[in-house]
């Protein structure tokens, strides 16, 4: 099942395709940015993160990065970040995320 959402500002819309296990960020209709996770029980492990270059410098990884903790929290499941995009993330927004990490 295919979750999205519309990101705040410009055309941005942001959706778990389950289907390729990743959150992915469409900016005017092509894929921005990216992040691949792995599904290990009650757990999401993101393994990559990736914004094409064409975006970079505009806060689209942020906005991918807080949608998928929102999404996993809304599950109610735990958070591995392998990735070091969603780590440092997570590490700048403790508050909000802290309490999803496991290792």
């Amino acid at each position: 099942m295919k979750q999205q959402q519309q990101a705040t500002g410009g055309s941005a819309v942001v959706s778990n395709n389950e289907a390729r296990s990743r959150y992915e960020l469409q900016q005017d209709g092509e894929v921005a940015a990216i992040a691949q996770y792995e599904v290990q029980g009650d757990r999401v492990c993101f393994t990559h993160t990736e914004v094409d270059q064409r975006y970079e410098g505009q806060g689209l990884g942020s906005k991918l990065a807080a949608f998928a903790l929102d999404d996993v929290k809304r599950r109610g499941m735990k958070a591995l970040p392998q990735c070091k995009f969603i780590a440092s993330y997570i590490a700048r927004h403790e508050k909000e995320y802290g309490d999803l990490v496991v290792s």
